[in-house]
């Protein structure tokens, strides 16, 4: 059987977006397969994924925002900005915080911000990733990269470990693509005076998909067993949820069919276009109000 559209897939920690993509190529029986954003091992979630002709809108899911929810510990930081790394540096929290304090700090990361991969990450520089550089006790230049923050709340009450001089709590942040959320959760404990690291991390939407829709692979295997695959299947329109949404008549229908230009009112430079409630192209803005097919999807 030949499966299209896109699905939300719970990622259990312990495994990899690729481990998820093989994994479901060998229950799917397909290669055609692609998911929608990395997530770390160890960061749960929303992992959405494409399936056949959904493919053909991955790279839109990948580009979409993103939401968190997770936990800053203060009082050490790791050589991987999380909890699986080997602590290289303590700062004993012996004066807690105002919770004012803190949710002034986290409000100043609002808006374009701009960030240092960690070296425990895939960013390529030079060829090689920054991970193995730092597996093999390297240091190499990291670029920055701008990204941009919408949300970035405290969404718990402080907790202090006084035996250990740990202090915790819990954020939601809602970011752009290519955000990473562990040195998010370092630079703030720096704007605070503290070495901190992310204790924990867990996605709860992407690209329109969210957490309390998503199966877990298991849950895919079964459905598949009692032939009903389809209640997991979303449809590709699924995949361009962040893309702004256009309305095309007959007339541009058919000339966007034959790969013509269409003239249509927006300031935004890639746009879906729809006819009724069916995704008919990605259109990308050319010159003025002209748009050029980028992918039709009839």
């Amino acid at each position: 059987m030949t499966y299209n559209g896109i699905l939300a897939i719970y990622k259990e920690a312990g495994m990899t977006s690729h481990d998820v993509v093989f994994k479901l190529r060998k229950i799917l029986q397909t290669k055609k397969i692609g998911h929608g954003g990395t997530l770390d091992p160890d960061v749960t979630g929303v992992l959405p994924i494409a399936v056949g002709q959904g493919t053909r809108v991955v790279e839109f899911m990948t580009e979409a925002g993103k939401v968190y929810e997770g936990q800053v510990t203060l009082g050490f930081s790791t050589e991987t900005e999380d909890a699986s790394g080997e602590v290289v540096k303590r700062t004993p929290v012996t004066q807690v915080p105002s919770e004012a304090d803190i949710d002034l700090a986290m409000a100043e990361f609002v808006g374009e911000i701009t960030q240092i991969p960690p070296m425990y990450s895939a960013v390529k520089v030079n060829g090689r990733k920054l991970y193995e550089y730092a597996r093999a006790g390297e240091t190499v230049d990291r670029p920055e990269r701008q990204v941009t923050l919408t949300e970035f709340i405290r969404t718990s009450d402080l907790v202090f470990d006084q035996d250990n001089q740990l202090l915790k709590f819990n954020f939601r942040v809602v970011c752009s693509k290519g955000t990473y959320v562990r040195t998010l959760a370092v630079d703030l404990g720096a704007k605070l005076g503290y070495a901190s690291h992310m204790s924990y991390l867990q996605r709860t939407a992407s690209a329109g998909l969210k957490i309390a829709n998503a199966f877990k692979l298991s849950e895919i295997e079964q459905l598949k067993a009692e032939d009903r695959l389809s209640e997991a299947f979303l449809p590709i329109e699924y995949g361009v949820s962040d893309l702004e949404k256009v309305s095309l008549t007959a007339e541009q229908v058919k000339e966007i069919s034959f790969g013509r230009f269409v003239t249509l009112t927006s300031d935004t430079d890639i746009v879906a276009g729809f006819q009724d409630d069916r995704l008919i192209a990605i259109l990308q803005k050319r010159d003025g109000m002209l748009y050029k097919p980028k992918k039709v999807m009839i």
